[in-house]
């Protein structure tokens, strides 16, 4: 009986390894066994990172951002289809200077859309993150309840009964974005 005094040799039990000494994927040497061991550390670390609640709330405050000066960009040529308004407000100035005009305007455009959607992104996000840690469960609850947070918070200027009533709404948003988009089954295929 070939006995390894690294491994445990009792039937139905996983192989249990002395620190150190786990066996290297296939291609690496002992002497590749630092490095490897510092690659998993910061897989680990980043790992961990990438799960905090800042770093998810940062994350989906700047793909907000992004997404909201798009939006806006796209929706910036519509701005101008009237040529009577454009040549009436644009009198008396050379090319340069209405080209001028116009990226100024859609540059002020994207940078407020960007920061009101990378603001409710990191704020939904955030929240999110939070109920979903103390609740220590990935469920429709999550979504739902700080779509309820988010929505009070963003509507909380306007007074307790549109606080509610925004909160609802987000709430309902949430749902049908999480039922429709995220949980929805995928069909089998035969």
């Amino acid at each position: 009986m070939n006995m390894n005094p690294m491994t445990s040799n009792l039937p139905c039990q996983a192989p249990i390894w002395a620190p150190h000494k786990e066996p290297l994927p296939p291609g690496l040497t002992e002497e590749d066994r630092p490095l490897w061991e510092q690659n998993k550390r910061m897989e680990k670390y980043l790992g961990a990172a990438m799960e905090s609640c800042p770093v998810k709330a940062t994350l989906a405050g700047g793909a907000g951002f992004g997404l909201g000066a798009f939006f806006s960009l796209m929706s910036a040529s519509f701005a101008y289809e009237d040529p009577y308004l454009r040549a009436r407000t644009q009198e008396g100035m050379n090319t340069t200077q209405k080209a001028s005009q116009i990226f100024k305007e859609m540059g002020r455009g994207m940078w407020s859309s960007g920061k009101s959607f990378g603001k409710i992104g990191a704020l939904f996000a955030g929240i999110e993150c939070v109920i979903e840690s103390y609740r220590a469960k990935n469920d429709i609850y999550n979504s739902v309840s700080a779509g309820f947070v988010a929505g009070g918070i963003l509507a909380r200027n306007s007074g307790p009964k549109a606080s509610f009533t925004g909160g609802l709404a987000f709430a309902a948003f949430s749902a049908a974005i999480d039922m429709l988009f995220l949980r929805r089954e995928t069909p089998e295929e035969d």
